[in-house]
């Protein structure tokens, strides 16, 4: 009697008992390899971790084709000839039971008692599903029933209510949305017109910073002008108070003599004055006299005084004839009385002025009175 070799392959993905492989797996069509591969869309998901305590052993899964020898550990001992055909079969297998894990929950392969036990929690799953269903299905009747015509009759009403109400919001939000957009278009143009106001405000400030810039330049040039003014003014109040024959002519005296400019006028047997000295002061004398003949529109009658510094003269009018104001010292001939007769004449013409003056100065007098060459005072003096 030949005994009967039995394959084992594969072990049990649950409980690890090595199964044996029914002969019909080795003749599968292409029609149920297809419904094999495709996925199970309603496997109930079972926690088989949280259920391991209804089995003695638990594994975690893994993948039959990855495994080394493909045989989760065993391997079968042949005839040369048939141990590329097996390790074929055993490959397909492999591939077929991890193409099952991968469209369940569930890994395979299982042994019989594994696959009982876990179509009875199937079962137990499938019997709590249907026993709620039914409950669902009791609770809405009951709840359909109490509804009644009256409450059908009052959701109708809230519903139109609703629906009214929805239109409403859909018109009061069309309105929203016209508002929103006229507000943007304001909001724009107020944009636009701040942003012009600003630039005018730009341009105006600039005119302002040039118009005030031109009124300081302006203020400068007033103030200065002010300045100038004032400062001419009392120039001027100067002026006005100044005497320009005081200041120009210094009349004073210096011991017995009389000085102009410094320049006395005279000299004694005592206390000899240079000539030179004595002419300058005669010339600054009949300057004053000219200047002061002139300034009141008088012409000296006979006379004319001609100022020349130190060698001033008087010219007799219609005599084509000069009187020195000047001499030169040293002797002096009982004829040559030249300079005699213009001191005299010099004289002549001071009293045409005084005389003029009163005319329109009642209060005006002289210190001395002068008559024909002589000057009046407690006595009486020869200017000869």
């Amino acid at each position: 009697m030949v005994e009967e070799r039995v394959s084992v392959s594969f072990n049990c993905q649950h409980c690890l008992q090595p199964l044996t492989l029914d002969d019909s797996l080795n003749s599968l069509g292409e029609h149920i390899l297809a419904e094999l591969t495709l996925p199970i869309n309603s496997t109930p998901d079972v926690d088989l971790e949280s259920q391991a305590t209804s089995f003695d052993h638990y594994v975690h899964p893994c993948r039959l084709s990855d495994s080394g020898n493909g045989a989760n550990g065993f391997m079968l001992i042949s005839d040369g000839k048939e141990v590329d055909s097996l390790s074929h079969k055993m490959k397909v297998r492999a591939i077929l039971f991890d193409t099952l894990s991968d469209n369940s929950n569930i890994d395979h392969p299982l042994c019989e008692e594994c696959t009982d036990t876990l179509l009875e929690m199937l079962e137990q799953e499938i019997n709590i599903i249907d026993s709620d269903c039914e409950d669902y299905k009791r609770y809405y009747k009951r709840k359909e029933a109490d509804l009644g015509e009256q409450k059908l009759s009052e959701l109708q009403k809230e519903l139109e209510d609703i629906e009214n109400e929805e239109q409403r919001l859909y018109e009061e939000l069309a309105a929203l949305i016209e508002e929103e957009k006229a507000t943007l278009k304001a909001i724009k143009e107020q944009e636009a017109e701040a942003q012009r106001l600003a630039q005018e405000e730009h341009r105006y400030w600039k005119e302002y910073t040039k118009y005030r810039k031109d009124y300081l330049n302006t203020d400068d040039e007033y103030r200065s002008l002010e300045c100038q003014l004032a400062y001419a003014q009392s120039q001027l109040d100067k002026l006005r108070n100044t005497n320009v024959f005081n200041a120009t002519f210094h009349i004073w005296h210096s011991g017995h003599f009389g000085t102009i400019n410094n320049f006395k006028l005279g000299r004694l047997p005592s206390v000899p004055v240079e000539w030179s000295e004595i002419n300058a002061a005669w010339g600054q004398t009949a300057l004053l006299l000219a200047a002061l003949a002139r300034k009141i529109n008088l012409t000296f009658e006979k006379y004319k005084l001609v100022p020349y510094g130190n060698h001033s003269y008087i010219e007799v009018l219609g005599e084509q004839r000069e009187l020195p104001l000047y001499g030169s010292g040293g002797f002096k001939f009982l004829w040559d009385t030249k300079f005699d007769a213009g001191m005299v004449a010099f004289l002549d013409c001071l009293q045409q002025f005084k005389e003029k003056v009163e005319q329109g100065h009642k209060d005006f007098r002289l210190p001395y009175q002068m008559n024909k060459g002589k000057i009046e005072d407690s006595s009486i003096y020869s200017i000869k």
